[in-house]
């Protein structure tokens, strides 16, 4: 329990180092262009980082770093290792003024030690029996295209705000508006089909199957791809019918009796604490007998739970404690832990898919600026003054925008490693079950650590890159947020560093190639480059540092 809270500590020290090392990234271009004072920006930046707690509700992001080391090999040693050298590589960066990747540098640090462990417990092995390969392959990808599709949307916002025909940005913004509107429609149908998947426990079986090459289950697999596939139809009416109407029509015509069992084995397993002795067997030998005689009382009960449908919950309990006699002081905790409504997780899943506020945040935002537009140049006669006051006002709306999606974004990863320890711990069953705690205590220190600032790489992003006035502050934000929006929905971790960084270059790039200082992007790059491996490294390191006193 000591090293759990060790660990759930230095993850919030990490994010909010997170906060105070980019919060450059949300407030670079609103205190370049003189829009906020220093101070008002990061207020603004923190109060924004705080709101994405009400709009993501998915975690995608969260599920994705939690899950990019395999089970067998996430321990609390490796997971405290992992964050010591992501706060390592954090600070240095910060101290020395460079926009590196806060995301990356995590991630680096996880599987870093995770390698270790496997290779000193376990010898030689293939990586992609450690990691999996293809989270991590997304990452790496997104490396590089999250600064060049931030970059591209930026230019294509420049483009249209520096347009002087009116009626052409309103008719190109609208149907920008209307584009995004339909394709976040068809993110939120995707997520609901991988939420059915994760329900029915397609992926552990996956797992299972693929990576440990556990025969037994390939009919399990199969029978759990089956189950999500006969919900696809009717979680396809989510959008018109809501959560409520769903659940029904899946409940009457998909059976969930299996699934219901399964997870009143999971019940038993948290209750019994069997993953946390596991953890603790694996550390020290002493602890096997308790891990033996905890798995053996499971392994009695576990066939009582397949009679739940006869005996129901109170019956159900009653015959457990008949097989292993439960003391009066703890049965009604034991009731409740045992307790399970099948509709109440099913509703549950389904609606963390919903994205309606993301939708109307981003195609709300481009009909606003088109309404701008119209107010400006037809209502009102235009003027430069007038023109630059109007550019000003929507950084405010750009930079929250931006906040919001880094809130969510960044927020999510020390999620998934906070979970990730609690599942280590045998605290919860999964990623998804992490308790309401870990996403508010996250968003309130990456807050924290946003209204610290970050001066050093301020200067560099508002600054050094390239020179930014409001028009194009507001174009390379809207291009940041829209690009964490769209990755945020694909589950996919990028940073904003670089998402940023490349809208930045975006909006300088269209006043030509000269107007960016590629020299000071060059350097910028390598750093990139190296964050993941010099992460890995230094995770290793600390885990191998670590083992010498286990």
């Amino acid at each position: 329990m000591t090293l759990l809270v060790i660990v759930i500590a230095l993850a919030l020290i990490f994010d909010f180092i997170n906060g105070f090392h980019d919060a450059a990234n949300s407030i670079a271009t609103i205190v370049s262009t003189k829009v906020l004072t220093p101070f008002q920006a990061v207020l603004w930046a923190a109060f924004f980082n705080c709101v994405a707690f009400l709009i993501f509700k998915d975690h995608a992001v969260a599920n994705t770093i939690g899950k990019t080391v395999y089970s067998d090999f996430i321990s609390l040693p490796v997971i405290c290792s992992g964050l010591i050298a992501a706060i390592i590589w954090n600070l240095l960066t910060w101290w020395y003024g460079i926009p590196s990747s806060s995301s990356h540098t995590l991630i680096g640090g996880f599987a870093g030690s995770a390698i270790c462990y496997a290779l000193l417990s376990k010898g030689m092995m293939p990586l992609n029996e450690i990691i999996d390969s293809d989270k991590v392959g997304k990452t790496l990808l997104f490396i590089l295209l999250a600064p060049i599709v931030g970059m591209l949307i930026s230019i294509f916002f420049t483009l249209i705000f520096i347009q002087h025909k009116t009626w052409l940005k309103v008719g190109i913004l609208s149907a920008s508006a209307v584009l995004l509107w339909f394709l976040f429609i068809g993110f939120q149908e995707n997520k609901l089909n991988e939420n059915m998947n994760k329900f029915f426990k397609v992926d552990k079986y996956t797992y299972a199957v693929d990576i440990k090459h556990d025969s037994t289950q390939i009919h399990k697999l199969e029978k759990a791809k089956k189950k999500a596939e006969e919900c696809a139809p009717f979680v396809a009416k989510y959008e018109y019918h809501g959560s409520k109407v769903v659940v029904e029509e899946i409940a009457n015509n998909v059976d969930l009796k299996d699934i219901t069992i399964s997870k009143l084995g999971d019940k038993l397993n948290l209750y019994f604490k069997i993953d946390q002795i596991k953890n603790k067997a694996k550390l020290d030998s002493t602890f096997k007998p308790e891990y033996k005689a905890t798995q053996a009382i499971i392994d009695s009960l576990k066939p009582i739970t397949k009679k739940y449908f006869e005996l129901g919950h109170i019956g159900m309990v009653a015959a457990m404690n008949v097989k292993y006699p439960i003391s009066p002081d703890k049965m009604k905790d034991f009731t409740k832990a045992m307790k399970i409504d099948i509709k109440a997780d099913l509703k549950k899943e389904i609606e963390k898919a919903d994205n309606k506020i993301l939708r109307w945040c981003l195609a709300g935002a481009l009909l606003l600026f088109a309404l701008m537009f119209i107010y400006n140049e037809k209502i009102k006669e235009p003027t430069a003054k007038r023109t630059s006051a109007m550019f000003k006002r929507s950084q405010l709306l750009s930079s929250a925008a931006f906040s919001i999606g880094h809130g969510g974004n960044d927020a999510q990863k020390v999620m998934g490693i906070i979970a990730a320890a609690l599942v280590a711990n045998g605290s919860i069953v999964d990623i998804k079950s992490m308790p309401d705690w870990v996403p508010i205590s996250c968003y309130l220190a990456i807050g924290i650590g946003t209204l610290s600032g970050g001066w050093k790489i301020v200067k560099t992003m508002g600054t050094k890159i390239t020179k930014v006035t409001p028009l194009e502050g507001v174009c390379a934000e809207t291009a940041g947020a829209t690009t964490l929006f769209l990755t945020e929905q694909m589950g996919i971790p990028v940073s904003t560093t670089h998402t940023i960084t490349g809208a930045i270059i975006g909006v300088g790039a269209t006043k030509g190639v000269g107007a960016v200082k590629w020299g000071v992007t060059i350097s910028l790059l390598w750093a990139w480059i190296l964050t993941i491996p010099i992460s890995a490294i230094l995770g290793a390191f600390f885990y191998w540092i670590f083992s010498l006193f286990l």
